[in-house]
């Protein structure tokens, strides 16, 4: 699988509400372990990647610009609902820019840590770690 990859989700509107369907099997290549909710972002996210870690991240509401670093080619990925994002480990990411009310779904395939021990939260040894 690549490393990350922006794909579609369908977004079915009537007059009672909006659906945005992901389909596990479809979407999702790992055991999901946590879902979370990101409400409310003001500033940047810290950038970092994971050692073990993926995720898919989706927008349900509103607008970001992801930054993506796969070690090759850093680019802005803009988030509008419906679109999603699947980020793999060693995959540098952070969310750069919020509109007003955005929501945004995480999925992962790893618990909560608060530890932070599947981090890495310096650019330099991201750097390291993946030219290993």
């Amino acid at each position: 699988m690549d490393k990350f990859k922006k794909f579609k989700l369908p977004v079915y509107t009537d007059e009672r509400f909006t659906l945005i369907p992901l389909e596990v099997i479809e979407h999702v290549p790992f055991e999901i372990k946590r879902v979370y909710a990101i409400v409310d972002g003001i500033k940047p996210s810290g950038s970092h990647c994971h050692k073990i870690e993926q995720e898919v991240f989706f927008c349900v509401r509103g607008m970001t610009i992801m930054q993506i670093d796969d070690g090759k080619v850093c680019q802005d990925i803009e988030l509008k609902v419906g679109d999603a994002i699947y980020v793999g480990n060693y995959v540098w990411h952070h969310f750069e820019v919020w509109q007003a009310g955005t929501v945004v779904i995480a999925i992962s395939s790893t618990s909560y840590n608060p530890k932070r021990e599947d981090y890495i939260t310096d650019y330099n040894e991201f750097k390291q770690a993946i030219n290993h």
